[in-house]
């Protein structure tokens, strides 16, 4: 097994004190020698970290100890060496930027599929209740060139403050439908999934875990391609082993 343990996890819970949570962070992060990313702000965090398993599962570990952030799940992948070349942790304004103060995650959660439900969705064609089921790809245009759900709905945009527009122009077209929004790890398409709600799409559910734990629990059943990550390994295989590719396809 490949050495170096490489965790992604994010959780939407009220924050009054990331400036004192960023040091105690970094403090415990460095002293185990890992390197990555960690993003705070009031309505969460949002942490792609890598190191040794037990110096990555103990930091977690430490974390957790903060009742806060108890119900942080991180997605596991391995890699032969660590694909950050330092450690950053930061207090932004939003943990993933949409520039819709009134859509708070933190405050109420979007409703989720698993992965192997909706597996069994697309085989099908229909959710459990008849209706026809598309796949939303939340992500940007360049990250969708590295693979995507078959058939999925992709709007091309080029970053995620676009996608509230894209929801207003096309909604009709949603109507009716059970709508999967899905990314990456859960973080954007749990947005999207609120932000579809209050403007009134009705039957609109998140990926659980996004594309990342889909792979871990299904593998690459309905999905074309591979999944762009944020760090050297470029992109992950169904496999979750990375699978470096130079040129990825243009999304349409």
């Amino acid at each position: 097994m490949s050495a170096v343990l490489n965790i992604s996890s994010y959780l939407f819970v009220p924050l009054t004190d990331t400036l004192a949570l960023r040091e105690s962070i970094r403090s415990q992060a460095a002293e185990r020698q890992l390197k990555g990313t960690v993003l705070l702000a009031e309505e969460g965090i949002n942490l792609f970290l890598a190191g040794s398993a037990e110096a990555v599962r103990g930091f977690v570990a430490w974390l957790k100890q903060d009742a806060r952030f108890s119900p942080l799940a991180p997605k596991e992948s391995w890699s032969d060496h660590v694909p950050f070349g330092k450690l950053l942790v930061k207090v932004k304004r939003e943990i993933i930027r949409m520039n819709h103060p009134t859509i708070r995650p933190q405050v109420g959660r979007a409703p989720a599929v698993d992965a192997k439900t909706l597996a069994r969705w697309l085989d099908a064609g229909v959710d459990d209740d008849g209706r026809p089921v598309v796949t939303l790809d939340t992500r940007n245009a360049f990250e969708v060139g590295y693979g995507k759900f078959r058939n999925a709905i992709d709007w091309n945009i080029a970053k995620f403050t676009e996608f509230p527009a894209q929801v207003q122009a096309h909604r009709d077209e949603l109507r009716g439908k059970r709508v999967v929004s899905y990314c990456t790890g859960g973080i954007r398409c749990e947005k999207a999934a609120i932000y579809m709600a209050e403007a009134g799409i009705e039957n609109v559910v998140q990926l659980e875990g996004g594309i990342l734990k889909y792979f871990e629990e299904v593998g690459g059943q309905h999905y074309e391609g591979g999944c762009f990550v944020f760090d050297e390994r470029e992109s992950l295989a169904p496999s979750l082993a990375p699978q470096l590719l130079s040129a990825p396809s243009t999304s349409e």
